[in-house]
């Protein structure tokens, strides 16, 4: 098996979720809630630290605006891409690797009357299934950490990009201190934890075609938002009722995942950045220079 389809298999199972729509749908009947519009599924449907505030942030830093086609890479429930539809006029597809995530994101989608803005493919980021300068923005929140070879996908992202569009992502990137503590949200252990450093990260993005526009840290809001989180964890009696929350797709170990990532950003293991970039298109390497 190469090491791409190993890849694949490993994320699968960390990520995996068998009958996700209807545990929604179990959740939402017993909370005695229902879903008329995209603003009731914002518990639950941003995977990704901050949740909503965190989205519109990255939305005003990447100036998006009515008539956009994005694609949000990684869409996990696509709480992201109805939030681009319904407030910034954005037409969007999103791709995920996980059907079931897919299967739940088009089903949220039609209920709050947002599927014929937002629509939802399943397919492998390192090998997107679009053709070349389709959209104005690619957009990723919480989605790289998992992706090894970067430049490839970098590539892969460039491609579908129109000339001079914008990449903005919300991403994770590796801290000075190591090792990282496990479990956490991207990654049960090691073997699907691929940070870089921001200096590398910012290197493969020049290699790759793309010039920052924006680069922000917002390690401290995010390690606020995850303490704040904590304790309400820990003041929740044993016997309440199951929240809608992210741990309808992370399951029993949401609160040692979040106890953790929450100790990895305080002890300087990860940081977090918004980015904002430029497709100012391929970049290479210049000849090496003969000995005279």
């Amino acid at each position: 098996m190469n090491s791409d389809a190993n890849n694949e298999r490993i994320i699968r199972e960390h990520y995996g979720r068998d009958n996700l729509s209807r545990i929604i749908l179990s959740a939402l009947e017993k909370a005695g809630k229902t879903i008329r519009s995209y603003q009731d599924t914002a518990a639950f449907d941003e995977f990704h630290m901050r949740g909503r505030a965190a989205t519109r942030e990255l939305a005003r830093l990447a100036d998006l605006r009515t008539g956009f086609h994005v694609l949000d890479i990684g869409c996990g429930l696509g709480g992201p891409s109805r939030l681009l539809a319904a407030e910034y006029g954005c037409t969007v597809t999103g791709i995920d690797l996980m059907e079931e995530y897919v299967e739940a994101a088009t089903m949220l989608t039609q209920m709050v009357g947002l599927d014929q803005s937002v629509s939802f493919v399943q397919g492998n980021m390192l090998d997107l299934p679009f053709e070349k300068s389709r959209f104005d923005t690619v957009w990723s929140q919480h989605t790289m950490m998992n992706i090894a070879d970067k430049a490839k996908l970098l590539v892969q992202i460039r491609d579908v990009l129109k000339p001079g569009g914008i990449l903005a992502f919300y991403e994770i990137v590796a801290g000075p201190e190591t090792p990282l503590h496990f479990p956490v949200q991207w990654a049960s252990e090691a073997s699907i934890n691929y940070l870089l450093d921001e200096k590398t990260f910012l290197e493969t993005l020049a290699s790759a075609g793309f010039t920052p526009m924006v680069w922000q840290d917002t390690t401290a809001a995010c390690l606020e938002w995850f303490e704040a989180v904590l304790d309400k964890m820990g003041s929740k009696p044993k016997d309440a009722p199951v929240p809608l929350g992210l741990n309808l797709v992370i399951g029993r170990t949401t609160a040692q995942k979040a106890a953790n990532t929450a100790r990895n950003l305080k002890e300087n293991r990860i940081r977090v950045v918004y980015g904002v970039l430029k497709n100012v298109g391929q970049v290479h390497e210049p000849p090496a220079q003969r000995a005279p």
